[in-house]
């Protein structure tokens, strides 16, 4: 599965790289929403799956704050 591998990766990075990830993840999904609101965007579910992976992120911030 693609998305426990995604996990995975993200729990074996330490605080600063998932903290860069997720500047970059909303970077991303702020492009994306430009380029919808624009007609640019072939691929819209590509903003959900961001979302997703933002919010993952977050999860695992958390989680390791409270470790």
């Amino acid at each position: 599965m693609k998305t426990n591998k995604y996990l995975e990766e993200l729990k074996s990075k330490s605080a600063a790289e998932l903290k860069e990830e997720l500047v970059a993840a909303k970077k991303e999904l702020f492009n994306l929403r430009f380029q919808n609101a624009t007609n640019q965007l072939d691929n819209t579910s590509r903003i959900k799956e961001v979302r997703k992976n933002i919010a993952r992120i977050q999860t695992v911030i958390t989680q390791q704050a409270n470790n």
